[in-house]
């Protein structure tokens, strides 16, 4: 399989992040184990979670994304087969928040802890959420935990061009590490927010883009053609909902004609859109049954010629 090189980083991963925000959330420890198992057992590597995930559930605090990945990463054996991505920042509860030197060196050892692993290969700024901490202060915790060795390489998430920019500056401007990444929400139903100023400045800094929703809240599946499908998932259905126009509507046509010339599935389609833009490195995507993730898995060795590309385009400018 392909690999691609995270921004002007050492990380390659193969084309295709699996999201872990869905581990104890929507599926258990054990169907999380299934889904982890088979997507290392098919060739893949890369692996998004974060320490917030999933707080907002009922009965959640925080953590149980990353406690499950480390369980998993436990008792595989496979930490080393994995690039281990996590985020820092958003709001834990008791006051544990913020991109503030000291709480990222707390957070980041609670992390490493639920993780049961030494080292995050790309450690993220969640949001760009707190205005009381200078960001060089922000670029100086991620220093000090490179040096330590207890992260690889840092990314970005959820930044404006403006923002990101700034950073970019900084970093150079002090000899501190640089955001190699950058995880927006982006996909073919959501891309003027990316296209628009973020795209530019990530191609001309070659900073690696690791989208999110990529399959907008399971809309680009094909599974949601109707308001009464909203009632298919619970958990995405208010997502989805704004996608349920004209607009929406063309774009699933265009992967279902896409898909059925293929022969492949309209999330395998429109994951092969994203991989196939310049500047992408991985789309993040997650499953909660091994049958989702194959349609996933598929889309890396998807190829769309030109006309695919450009019926795509198209049908969701």
């Amino acid at each position: 399989m392909e690999k691609r090189k995270i921004g002007r980083s050492e990380l390659e991963v193969v084309p295709l992040a699996l999201g872990g925000n869905v581990f104890g959330w929507t599926i258990d420890e054990a169907a999380s184990f299934r889904i982890l198992d088979a997507f290392v057992a098919a060739g893949l590597d890369f692996i998004d979670t974060a320490d917030v995930y999933s707080r907002w559930a009922a009965g959640n605090q925080g953590g149980e994304s990353e406690t499950i990945l480390g369980r998993w990463l436990r008792q595989s054996g496979k930490r080393d087969q994995i690039v281990l991505a996590t985020k820092v920042g958003m709001d834990m509860g008791d006051g544990k928040k913020g991109l503030s030197k000291a709480y990222i060196l707390r957070a980041v050892e609670d992390s490493l802890k639920r993780l049961q692993t030494d080292r995050i290969d790309l450690y993220q700024t969640h949001k760009d959420e707190d205005p009381g901490t200078p960001q060089q202060e922000t670029l100086e915790a991620y220093d000090h935990l490179i040096k330590q060795g207890k992260v690889r390489v840092i990314g970005a998430s959820n930044f404006t061009a403006a923002r990101l920019a700034e950073a970019l500056k900084i970093a150079a401007e002090h000899g501190l590490p640089r955001y190699e990444c950058l995880q927006p929400h982006y996909n073919l139903v959501e891309r003027a927010g990316y296209e628009a100023e973020l795209e530019p400045l990530c191609r001309r800094e070659n900073i690696g883009v690791i989208p999110y929703y990529s399959l907008a809240s399971g809309f680009l599946t094909g599974k949601y053609r109707s308001e009464a499908d909203l009632s298919k998932s619970a958990a995405r259905s208010g997502n989805v909902k704004k996608y349920l126009n004209d607009r929406g509507f063309r774009v699933v046509k265009a992967l279902d004609e896409v898909a059925a010339a293929l022969n492949a599935k309209p999330a395998s389609v429109a994951l092969a859109w994203l991989i196939a833009r310049p500047g992408i490195t991985a789309p993040i995507a997650s499953a909660t049954s091994v049958e989702q993730l194959d349609d996933l898995i598929q889309a890396v060795d998807l190829k769309l010629d030109a006309g695919a590309i450009r019926k795509l385009d198209e049908a969701g400018a």
